[in-house]
């Protein structure tokens, strides 16, 4: 679907930068803008906006029904084969649109390649577009609300079922697989990402892909995951024991946690990504750990798993209402385990966090 509102705005956005056009190609940008997600192969395509509101979609033979589907009437089409190359249809799209004499933006979609040769096509000022459209996509309408609140109750219940399924001596590729079969039982529309299932010392690194290792007694197992929901994303993680934990475990993961729930409380009217990010960062800081918590505190969720706002030191922004993110303080013990525990949270007309989780966050033990 066009969403001729979001175009608007877009257009109103592009004027006050000073911007002629942005070009979105293949992107979640795309998917806000026209539910439009295109497979991604070396062909440019994609849809370009005027400061005007006036859109050309460049369009590559093979896919010409899907974006007509989409965008119907309210692009015009420039159309190329394989054969023949995109330079014209492109150049010929930005004299339609009367682009060319000023600066258009090119978002993340575009492959540096091909900007390139969009270049060599229209010899136009490019510059990187790829926050362009945070001003609106980082506040969330009641719509998309509603989407992101039954994602994270999806991601709930899968949490819920993968408590269950635990047991040592399966490896951690098993934990995954069953991973993807809950969302899929509890009516996900897909993965938001890869699951992450991190054992024992793969623990201590926030983003391990390993599949192997088997889930052993006195193992801390860190699983995060998510799922899509039309369109809109969910974001967990939560830190499992198999069987008891040793007082060093019991004491980060308990610091963890209050550092998870400070991040949550400090949500208010006024404060910023940077505000946010200190004050859970202060917990973990002051209990002298502070070393071994890699990450910043949370990146805004939407269509796209990290997008605006950041949680994040030097982000001075203001929190609005209607912005979603996840609050994921974690400590990383390098060769011993790791600690992550992460919800998100929606602000309130009244400046204070949604939590978009409901799962304890206190530590579960597998028996």
């Amino acid at each position: 679907m066009f969403h001729t509102e979001r175009i608007k705005k877009l257009a109103g956005v592009l004027r006050d930068l000073e911007l002629e056009a942005i070009f979105a190609g293949p992107s979640t940008d795309l998917e806000y803008l026209a539910d439009l997600k295109l497979f991604d192969d070396e062909r440019p395509k994609g849809l370009m906006i005027s400061s005007e509101g006036g859109c050309f979609a460049l369009v590559p033979m093979l896919y010409g029904e899907e974006m007509k589907n989409a965008l119907g009437e309210s692009a015009s089409y420039k159309i190329w084969a394989d054969h023949e190359g995109f330079h014209k249809a492109f150049a010929e799209g930005c004299g339609a649109l009367g682009v060319g004499r000023g600066a258009i933006a090119i978002n993340d979609g575009v492959r540096a390649v091909d900007l390139i040769e969009m270049k060599s096509a229209v010899d136009a000022k490019y510059v990187n577009g790829a926050y362009t459209l945070s001003p609106l996509r980082r506040v969330k309408d009641d719509a998309e609300l509603g989407h992101m609140r039954r994602a994270g109750a999806i991601a709930d219940e899968v949490m819920g079922g993968i408590a269950k399924f635990l047991k040592p001596g399966m490896k951690e590729r098993e934990v995954r697989d069953r991973l993807v079969e809950l969302f899929d039982e509890h009516g996900g529309e897909g993965l938001s990402f890869s699951p992450i299932v991190a054992s024992g010392p793969g623990g201590s690194m926030p983003h391990y892909q390993g599949d192997s290792r088997e889930l052993r007694l006195g193992d801390f197992v860190v699983i995060d995951m998510g799922c899509r929901y039309k369109g809109y994303c969910s974001d967990m993680t939560r830190t499992f024991c198999m069987g008891e934990a040793t007082d060093e475990m019991k004491k980060v993961y308990a610091i963890v946690l209050e550092a998870q729930i400070a991040g949550e409380a400090a949500v208010t009217r006024g404060k910023t990504g940077q505000d946010i990010d200190r004050a859970a960062r202060k917990i973990i800081n002051d209990a002298g750990y502070g070393e071994y918590f890699l990450n910043r505190l949370g990146h805004g969720v939407g269509i796209a798993i990290h997008e605006n706002p950041y949680i994040i030191e030097g982000n001075n922004v203001h929190l609005e209402p209607g912005n979603v993110f996840s609050v994921e303080p974690g400590i990383y013990l390098p060769g011993k385990f790791g600690v992550r525990i992460e919800n998100l949270v929606a602000v309130r007309p009244d400046g204070t966090a949604e939590p978009l989780n409901k799962f304890t966050r206190d530590l579960t033990v597998i028996k």
